[in-house]
């Protein structure tokens, strides 16, 4: 039985990040290679140029751009709520790397977690959280 799996002997540094329902998981390797997301490229994967400040912050931010690259499965939520996932993952595991980077990213925000989500909905409420259900008027 013949087999096509690849083998990577590749060192990584694994982290994973979370914002709303988005969860990212990422392997954080050492030299220079090409930034993934899902398997596709990270520009065609996030092409606003407004994402490719926040995919890029942390490793801008500790002068790291060109030292490492990253692959990173990104599921759930939506677009956006995965960009800040990767970027939350990608500066977690640049700490992982490197302690020093820690107090680096924590004053630029990068590893605080934004815990905010969806806020469920209300019985009574016509299917949204904070919708009334209209009264009537005579």
């Amino acid at each position: 039985m013949a087999t096509n799996l690849k083998k990577t002997t590749k060192t990584y540094t694994y982290a994973i990040g979370r914002r709303k329902c988005a969860v990212a998981a990422i392997k954080l390797f050492k030299g220079k290679g090409e930034m993934t997301v899902n398997k596709s490229a990270i520009d065609k994967y996030f092409p606003l140029s407004s994402d490719k400040i926040i995919y890029e912050r942390p490793l801008v931010v500790t002068n790291t751009l060109g030292k490492y690259y990253y692959e990173a499965r990104a599921n759930g939520g939506g677009k956006h709520g995965q960009l800040e996932a990767v970027t939350l993952a990608v500066a977690r595991a640049l700490k992982k790397v490197n302690d020093k980077f820690g107090p680096i990213l924590r004053t630029n925000g990068l590893l605080t977690v934004d815990s905010r989500i969806r806020e469920r909905r209300m019985v009574g409420t016509g299917g949204k959280s904070r919708r009334m259900k209209q009264s009537p008027r005579r």
